[in-house]
């Protein structure tokens, strides 16, 4: 489907130069002499190489349309990752280097993700926008920071290190933003 240059979003994944590509980040520019363009850092789809392209909105991108498809994961091997199919039961692997080093952290055993494949082949997983994590440990309160709104560092059961409210403790439920791994809030169960 063919948009204009100027319509490309983050998480869109356009066909440039014969390769699939991600938006990462755009910047909408207008200088002071000439037209307004778009610049757009893309990623590669497969091999995760990046470019910088400036798409004015006189031109037009290839949007390439996705399938998307419920899966619950399953278990991790080594690198790879195992998925179930919510309608079928199909199972497939995906090497860890498609889900994103950040990512795989807050994979869980049956949570349900999205996978993304263009023409039968999976190019992405979507997780959900939070995860219910419990903190492992965090650092005590310094006396007197408590009248500002000042964060702790802590360690969640994954391993991550998230900034917490000085009041969260070790053992408490937490819910975690899985794009930037930020503290959203105390779990609700």
């Amino acid at each position: 489907m063919k948009i204009n240059g100027n319509a490309v979003r983050p998480g869109m994944v356009i066909e440039h130069q014969g390769r699939l590509w991600r938006a990462v980040k755009i910047q909408h520019t207008q200088p002071g002499k000439g037209g307004a363009y778009l610049q757009v850092e893309l990623k590669e789809v497969r091999d995760g190489t990046k470019l910088n392209e400036r798409f004015r909105s006189s031109e037009t991108v290839e949007r390439v349309r996705l399938d998307q498809k419920d899966y619950q994961y399953l278990f991790a091997d080594g690198d790879m990752f195992t998925f179930m199919d919510m309608e079928s039961f199909d199972q497939i692997a995906i090497n860890g280097d498609l889900i994103g080093e950040d990512q795989v952290a807050f994979l869980q055993e049956g949570m349900t993700v999205v996978i993304e494949s263009y023409e039968e082949s999976p190019i992405g997983v979507q997780l959900p926008d939070t995860v219910v994590l419990e903190v492992a440990e965090a650092d005590a309160v310094v006396k007197g920071q408590t009248a500002s709104s000042s964060y702790k560092p802590a360690v969640m059961e994954n391993g991550v290190r998230v900034m917490v409210p000085p009041h969260i403790e070790a053992g408490t439920r937490i819910e975690v933003n899985t794009a930037d791994a930020t503290y959203v809030g105390r779990a609700k169960d």
